[in-house]
């Protein structure tokens, strides 16, 4: 017996990519391993030299991988995979990997890793995701620029076809009569004739009026009399646009869908021509048309319901998250835009002055891409003392029925009462701009809460220039007591990296929850509150969205700037993680069950956690908060 190679085996079978491996191959893969052993500030390789021809797991302890100038990277802890970039590369070292701290590492040959991993489909989608959305963006090129939603088509025409995967289909000796009888009886206006699962043919309603109605073939004839050949196939990875442009040249309704795209291979799904068109309904713009012309809030409801199925589809298709959350918000804005507008028809009066809808939180952020408790705010102008008691009253009634449409949408009412139809949120401009001062003045611990929530406010409806006052105040304020920001600080840190000394995640230790991992209060908080907190630093009013905060700060702070992207990155994988958890659990995403995840799942996460560390780091330094921890 192999001693070492057991030991070894026993490590790496708890990690990806290594554990979707057999036993037989992963103990192959041991016994080729050597094992390295490095003192603290020992490096295994250096910027310029040539790659050698293996990669490293880190077995025990920290190895950091620099950039010149001694500039840290990433940090790669137990179980981290480092090197193969550069194997995969060829030429020389970009980085320098030195032991942080007393380290073991293994080291694996490129012979192992292509006989072994890159053979095996998981493995190597594992490690190729992992290039994408686990390591540390490395040039502006992948900080994922952020622009505005453009509600178009352009998207939507690019976007992978979402075809049919359960295609009818026959044999070439069915009889004409039986396929007409199994299309009747699926609903579907087609089918495709197979041989050893491969399209050979295709039978459409046309065929049956044409060639059948008309008398020119007998019902009892077969399929392979009538049907259209060959068929036309193309790949499973078919964009909209591409499958539009085939059907009009090719001047047919129908595309075969194989697993290589020809017909060599087996048939997987069908595309119709009323595919394209409901997936031309579906997209953004239409969604939107939609919401204009609506009647009612049930109205409202479906298109809001469409608008999560889209999301379904762009995660499938790995359309950016960012992207996604401002599409959601974009269409989110315009549902309660639509309610706003109703709700005034609906009052006995137009609004005695003018005012301001406001949503906070993650609206606010442009981040809601579930369906979320609402959190929003009125401002109205200030007016007269005689006049006030009945402008907040007219706005109290309008904010609650503002409330209630958007709960019957699907927005629930928030359970802390953080709404406009709540007096403390339906305040004059004045009395808006005082409370801020308040809070701002005195940070205690609720007054630096309300602050986290309130200061993500984004303009949604009525008079901007009210909120735009409202802005211009509260950084006023911020000046004035400049030490508002340290405390600030210090709240920001309150959450620490989600890993306890063992590294083993915190969980909740009572409650509904029990067991369960907050993401949203252990990982996503503490980005949000440190992208909030540096860029008020910069007193920068217009932007309220986390990745677009990061983003400034990029430009602002150069000398952070792989912090900050390491931040962006961090946010986006966390984003998407609790959209895919909650739409796969119909809830929020907020709370995980850490025994659902895989381990690929859970290394996403911990890397996500080093961004939150990195950034409380640089809080901690930039605000002199170090004698606090």
């Amino acid at each position: 017996m192999n001693t070492i190679a057991e030991r070894i085996y026993d490590f790496l079978k708890n990690f990806p990519p290594f554990d979707v491996l057999s036993r037989e191959q992963l103990f192959e893969v041991c016994k080729t391993i050597d094992v390295v052993y490095l003192e603290k500030g020992k490096s295994l390789f250096e910027i310029g030299q040539a790659i050698e021809n293996q990669f490293y797991v880190v077995k025990d302890g920290a190895i950091g991988l620099f950039r010149e100038n001694n500039v840290l990277v990433d940090q790669c802890d137990e179980g981290d995979i480092f090197g193969l970039r550069a194997l995969l590369r060829k030429g020389e070292y970009r980085l320098q990997a030195t032991a942080i701290e007393e380290s073991i590492v293994y080291s694996i040959s490129n012979d192992v890793f292509e006989k072994f991993i890159a053979s095996n489909a998981e493995a190597s989608q594992f490690l190729m995701s992992s290039f994408i959305s686990n390591t540390r963006p490395m040039a502006a090129g992948n900080s994922g620029q952020i622009g505005p939603v453009k509600l178009n088509n352009e998207l939507s025409e690019l976007q992978t076809a979402d075809y049919s995967k359960n295609p009818i289909t026959c044999t070439k000796d069915t009889s004409i009569q039986q396929a007409a009888t199994i299309m009747t009886s699926n609903h579907v206006g087609s089918i495709i004739i197979v041989e050893n699962k491969k399209p050979v043919g295709i039978i459409t309603d046309k065929d049956l009026r044409t060639k059948i109605a008309t008398g020119k073939f007998a019902i009892t004839d077969s399929v392979t009399t009538i049907m259209s050949q060959p068929v036309k196939t193309y790949p499973e990875t078919i964009s909209v646009a591409e499958a539009q442009l085939a059907m009009l040249k090719n001047k047919i309704t129908h595309l075969c869908i194989t697993k290589d795209g020809t017909t060599a291979s087996e048939l997987t799904g069908i595309l119709s021509e009323h595919d394209i068109i409901v997936l031309r309904e579906n997209n953004a713009s239409s969604l939107l048309k939609e919401i204009k012309r609506s009647k009612s809030t049930e109205q409202l409801k479906a298109v809001r319901q469409r608008a999560e199925d889209l999301i379904k589809r762009y995660l499938t298709q790995d359309i950016p998250i960012d992207f996604m959350a401002r599409l959601l918000s974009a269409l989110n804005d315009a549902i309660t835009q639509k309610i706003i507008t109703d709700a005034i028809s609906e009052m006995k009066q137009a609004p005695p002055c003018q005012f301001a809808w406001l949503s906070i939180g993650s609206q606010g952020r442009q981040e809601q891409l579930l369906l979320t408790d609402q959190d929003n705010a009125l401002v109205f102008e200030d007016v007269e003392k005689n006049e006030y008691d009945n402008v907040k009253n007219y706005f109290l009634t309008l904010a609650n029925k503002i409330n209630n449409g958007l709960e019957q949408v699907g927005f629930e009412l928030c359970p802390a009462n953080m709404m406009g139809s709540n007096p403390e949120w339906c305040l004059s401009l004045k009395e808006w701009k005082n409370q801020f001062y308040r809070w701002i003045a005195t940070p205690d611990q609720d007054n630096l809460m309300l602050c986290t929530i309130f200061f993500d406010y984004e303009y949604v409806y009525g008079q901007k220039a009210l909120v735009e006052s409202l802005s211009d105040s509260i950084f006023e304020s911020i000046e004035k007591y400049d030490i508002f920001l340290t405390y600030l600080g210090r709240n920001a840190l309150q959450n620490p990296p989600p890993l306890s000394f063992f590294r083993q995640f915190l969980v909740e230790e009572s409650g509904e929850h029990k067991d369960q991992f907050d993401i949203k209060a252990r990982a996503m908080m503490p980005l949000v509150d440190a992208a909030r907190l540096l860029i008020l630093s910069h007193n920068i009013k217009s932007i309220n969205n986390t990745l677009e905060r990061f983003e400034k700060l990029v430009k602002l702070e150069p000398q952070n700037k792989d912090t900050y992207l390491f931040c962006i990155q961090s946010y986006k994988d966390l984003l998407r993680f609790r959209t895919e958890h909650g739409l796969a659990h119909n809830d929020s995403g907020r709370f995980i069950d850490l025994k659902s995840l895989n381990k690929g799942d859970r290394l996403k996460l911990k890397r996500c956690f080093k961004a939150v560390k990195s950034i409380q780091e640089l809080i901690r330094t930039r605000f002199k908060l170090s004698q606090l921890m």
